[in-house]
């Protein structure tokens, strides 16, 4: 295992000694890790070798280096290491990182969400079977991997309707079938994309292109429910208006899925959000998680608010960061505290403090040229955030989901309206020149 093992900046011989309790952390960031060592937490830190480096030492006693989203490989690693070291529980804060976590602690006998639960929000063909079984958020839906399969769907439930991975999340791969003309190609355009030359870290499962998800389409806003639960009993911390765009996959969904903007708290009516959170909460106690963040797509459709899909970790871009700020909680915090008893568990709903917004940086497509406007968007009062993405010498592909915007800049407001206001201009003002790719 020793190759495996990387250099920490903490002696091994006194982590073992160490009274404090130790948590095994599978991916993530460093002011993660540095939330739990803040926390008093001792750190066993699993991430991809590519990944790691001096700045992580600080805050990690032991690091397993290797590729975690491996379960096959990540499990007898982690035993060993368990042995050693041992950690009271598994905690990721990554997409990739749900289901070793979960493997981890449940072949360990470990405290921490169920595979079950697990499995049910990764894959959205479970999820669905599993809502439809308990009468909750009514949305039709089928596994397809043909043209036929499709050409049967529209039959039963007619047009629009979407096309996407059984799991994968980021609005990677999301088709929109609008046109009867589309419906014999889309089968074979999704099918395609295992011929793309994926980078790591975009494609959780190896074989996701090989079966699809058809479902109706939702129509109306789009907004998450992000919340923090607490043996079972569910609490919200925030909610957040998401915006869309993009050009979509090749000439399928005239309009995008990739996320171009988000607000906090959600710009929808009171009532509204009041009747998608007791979905959420019907949805969390449907799919048994008990512990830790939620973040939960719902679409305020004509019929009523529908669960669009859900993860047990938190939203991504500046969700967290958004959440502190307009409600005060650190949603990190308490998802590496779950366990210990280390915060105490909220106990209602916490009040916004303002608004903040969020809007994505959309450059022309091509090669970056000149990024500029950086400092007169940091000195704007309303400022909060800003992450730029490119540089000179990238080039931007054509928005089609979540990892092709060029950054994102993070306004405040007295309410969600004026903050993504604010985020509009600051985003306007950053600007990112392109020339055509050869």
């Amino acid at each position: 295992m020793s190759e495996n093992v990387g250099p920490t900046g903490q002696g091994s011989p006194e982590a073992a000694a160490s009274a404090r309790p130790r948590v095994l952390v599978v991916g993530g960031k460093v002011r993660q890790l540095r939330k739990a060592r803040e926390l008093g937490l001792d750190v066993v830190h699993a991430q991809y070798p590519n990944a790691y480096g001096s700045e992580h030492w600080p805050y990690v006693d032991q690091a397993l280096l290797l590729d975690y989203s491996d379960v096959d490989r990540v499990l007898p690693m982690a035993r060993a290491l368990h042995e050693e070291f041992p950690f009271r529980t598994a905690v990721t804060l990554t997409e990739f990182g749900l289901l070793p976590a979960a493997r981890i602690n449940e072949a360990l006998g470990l405290a921490g969400e169920s595979v079950e639960t697990v499995e049910l929000l990764l894959d959205k063909a479970r999820m669905r079977q599993r809502l439809a079984e308990k009468g909750i958020s009514p949305v039709a839906s089928a596994v397809g991997r043909s043209t036929r399969d499709v050409r049967d769907f529209v039959a039963a439930h007619g047009l629009p309707i979407i096309v996407k991975p059984v799991r994968e999340s980021g609005s990677l791969a999301v088709f929109c079938v609008r046109e009867e003309a589309e419906v014999d190609a889309v089968a074979e355009k999704y099918r395609s994309l295992n011929d793309k030359d994926w980078a790591q870290g975009d494609v959780a499962f190896a074989d996701t292109f090989q079966e699809f998800l058809m479902e109706e389409y939702l129509e109306g806003p789009l907004f998450s429910v992000e919340t923090l639960s607490f043996d079972g009993r569910h609490v919200v911390v925030a909610t957040t208006g998401r915006e869309l765009g993009g050009s979509g996959f090749a000439e399928f969904g005239t309009t995008g899925f990739a996320e171009i903007g988000l607000s906090m708290p959600a710009p929808h009516p009171p009532e509204a959000v009041a009747e998608a959170t007791r979905l959420v909460f019907d949805f969390l106690d449907a799919v048994g998680l008990r512990n830790g963040p939620g973040h939960t797509e719902v679409k305020l459709t004509p019929r009523g608010p529908r669960i669009l899909e859900s993860h047990n970790r938190i939203g991504g871009y500046a969700i967290n960061e958004m959440a502190e700020h307009v409600y005060g909680v650190d949603m990190e915090r308490y998802a590496l505290a779950a366990g210990f008893g280390l915060l105490e568990p909220l106990e209602g709903a916490p009040e916004p403090r303002g608004a903040m917004a969020l809007r994505c940086l959309l450059p022309e497509p091509g090669r970056v040229v000149e990024v500029s406007g950086i400092e007169a968007v940091r000195a704007d009062p309303a400022f909060v955030d800003l992450h730029v993405m490119v540089r000179p010498g990238d080039v931007v592909n054509p928005l089609t989901w979540n990892e092709d915007i060029g950054g994102y800049v993070v306004a405040r407001g007295a309410d969600a309206e004026e903050a993504i206001a604010h985020s509009r201009r600051l985003a306007a003002a950053v600007h990112v020149r392109t020339e055509p790719v050869a």
